[in-house]
């Protein structure tokens, strides 16, 4: 029998058909309270033919351990730099993921947070529960610039619902869809440094790379409007903390919403959420009911139709097929 690691959250948690499609599938189902370190999945290696993943852990001393029994990775999202994928490339297990599923979440909870910040929502709310009936004067989004640094699929979301808010939008993105650009007026941006000087407000949904871990330090934030806000619902990791703290202490940065931080879940003692013009919420920028059946039941699909011989719905390393049992 097929043995399966499942290690996300939110598939568990969550009522949904993916959950009937999984269990009829006939396989042994192991679950996890992920994200899993890498600690902890090195226990683990070497007892499974696939992963279920999410933000675990699944480096190359992972891969080496849990061979020849892993026949296939599927991660639950689209962001895989928790994953060596040019490890498990050599390895010939194939890497699958779900793309397309959580764009309108994401977009949306992106907005939740930069009216948060602009309207002052919890210091308003908080005051109300204590009895007190205290105001701030907050900011209107009409006709401010947003600036989007990676118009992919949640990008392009967040650009519609801009527009849909009277913004101007710029963007930058190295891949440039002319004809969604054209349609919704979005102006494109030469340069990071040209999103940084014009933008009132910077939302960023690009992935984690090598060039873009630290993206956002003190040298890019003084290059920003004194003020800025700067929303993250992609890696935590593109922004360089003590950099943020720094700032926002200044008021070089007036705000940061943010769903995802550099350590996840966070110490007792790391500085951002508990920040007062700081606003984060724990990783849940995807976690609606919607998304989470769209997201478990395409992981399964994936990890089905691999097995079965069949396409998967995307593939971070397409020249790698199935192995056989061994």
């Amino acid at each position: 029998m097929i043995r399966v690691l499942l290690t996300t959250t939110s598939f568990q948690d969550t009522p949904g058909a993916h959950h009937a499609m999984l269990d009829g599938a006939g396989f042994e189902i192991v679950r996890e309270r992920g994200p899993l370190p890498e600690s902890r999945m090195l226990e683990l290696a070497g007892q499974f033919d696939a992963f279920i993943c999410g933000d675990d852990a699944i480096t190359r001393q992972v891969l080496t351990k849990s061979l020849p029994r892993l026949r296939v990775i599927s991660k639950y999202g689209i962001g895989l730099d928790k994953i060596d994928v040019k490890a498990a490339t050599e390895f010939g297990i194939p890497v699958l993921f779900t793309p397309g599923v959580n764009h309108t979440t994401v977009a949306e909870h992106c907005f939740m947070l930069l009216l948060a910040l602009e309207k002052n929502f919890l210091f308003s709310t908080d005051a109300t529960r204590r009895g007190d009936w205290k105001r701030k004067t907050g900011h209107e989004l009409y006709e401010k610039t947003i600036g989007i640094i990676g118009l992919g699929r949640i990008g392009k979301e967040v650009a519609i619902r801009a527009r849909a808010f009277g913004m101007q939008v710029i963007a930058y993105d190295l891949y440039w869809d002319e004809a969604f650009a054209s349609r919704l007026s979005v102006r494109r941006a030469a340069s990071l440094d040209e999103i940084y000087a014009n933008s009132d407000y910077i939302t960023l949904h690009t992935n984690l790379t090598p060039e873009t871990r630290d993206m956002i330090c003190t040298a890019s934030i003084a290059k920003m409007r004194k003020g800025v806000i700067i929303l993250n619902c992609a890696r935590g990791e593109i922004v360089k903390t003590s950099d943020m703290v720094a700032a926002l202490d200044s008021g070089q940065v007036g705000g940061y919403g943010t769903d995802v931080l550099d350590v996840e879940p966070p110490p007792p003692d790391h500085p951002l959420p508990r920040h007062p013009n700081c606003i984060v919420t724990p990783h849940v920028g995807s976690r609606t009911y919607e998304s989470v059946v769209r997201q478990a039941s395409a992981a399964v699909t994936n990890l089905l139709n691999i097995l079965s011989g069949k396409p998967p719905l995307a593939q971070a390393n397409p020249e790698i097929k199935i192995r056989p049992a061994s």
